[in-house]
């Protein structure tokens, strides 16, 4: 006789959305425990005066600590051009190992010549404590996540599925909203409609947790759960079984029409850096490059 299968476990998750980058971060706890994991966590940022502030990470603090939570993942699906990441500054209240994806050697490669960092900054994805890779897998307490490797948006997003969820990051947004750019250097608009297919080959009830939400026209609340199914019907970049050709033409002529996000240049150099900051001056000041004139 065969052994009953056990039931797949459901992930808690509580969202917390900063206004200001669109950023949804997740915290995703065992519910048969304390154990939980943040995902794509934000540092607040003003660029014009050079400052930083921890409001949006503290409100995250708080409740793991309210919960009685251990924190034993930090994760970042990708390196975010939007906002900076808090990961460093949780780690320090809250434990837990922070992890990206291994392709992360590739984009501090990239950036790491934009930016003329020198031979000081590694190239090696050290800066994290773990390096994700295909198929690999963790627990959260009782709860089993496994890595998909869904490049498009950039060469090292990843997908975690953690039981009957799936933290997809900027890949996908909402039905309404569609699907990532894929302008940023090491993305392919090709690479990432491939990308969404294998999310969307998931279980039609799956959890989609989307790292940002604009709201779309017509849509008066911010939204970040949607599932498989609503994706597949629904998308309006990539539902309803549109082919690759199709999406491949709209997502690159409608990339040639954004501009860069605001936070761009600081979020690069420090997210490459799993969260810190470049190395102090002379003058004990931290300094973040501009590029001018870059062909």
């Amino acid at each position: 006789m065969n052994a009953p299968r056990t039931a797949q476990r459901t992930c808690d998750v509580t969202a917390f959305f900063d206004e200001a980058t669109n950023t949804v971060s997740l915290v995703v706890r065992d519910p048969a425990g304390t154990a939980c994991a943040i995902i794509d966590s934000v540092l607040d940022f003003d660029y014009a005066s050079g400052r930083t502030d921890t409001r949006s990470a503290d409100r995250i603090v708080e409740h793991v600590r309210d919960e009685g939570l251990e924190t034993v993942w930090i994760l970042e699906t990708h390196v975010h051009a939007d906002h900076l990441s808090a990961a460093p500054y949780l780690q320090e209240r809250l434990g837990g190992k922070i992890g990206i994806g291994a392709m992360i050697t590739v984009v501090q490669d990239t950036f790491g010549k934009i930016f003329n960092e020198g031979t000081e900054f590694q190239r090696d994805g050290s800066q994290f404590d773990r390096l994700f890779s295909e198929g690999d897998t963790f627990q959260i307490g009782a709860l089993q996540g496994r890595v998909m490797h869904t490049p498009g948006h950039t060469p090292a997003c990843l997908t975690y599925v953690i039981e009957d969820c799936a933290f997809v990051g900027d890949t996908l947004f909402m039905p309404d909203f569609g699907t990532a750019r894929c302008d940023f250097p090491g993305g392919s608009a090709a690479n990432l409609y491939n990308s969404i297919q294998r999310i969307l080959a998931l279980p039609d009830a799956t959890r989609i947790f989307v790292g940002h939400d604009y709201k779309a026209p017509g849509r008066s609340e911010y939204a970040w759960e949607t599932t498989v199914a609503e994706q597949k019907a629904l998308n309006v970049h990539i539902g309803a079984g549109k082919p690759i050709e199709e999406f491949v033409t709209m997502r690159t002529a409608r990339d040639k029409t954004l501009g860069m996000p605001r936070l761009i240049i600081p979020s690069l150099q420090v997210n490459m850096r799993a969260g810190q900051m470049p190395p102090a001056e002379d003058n004990d000041t931290v300094y973040l490059k501009v590029p001018v004139n870059r062909l």
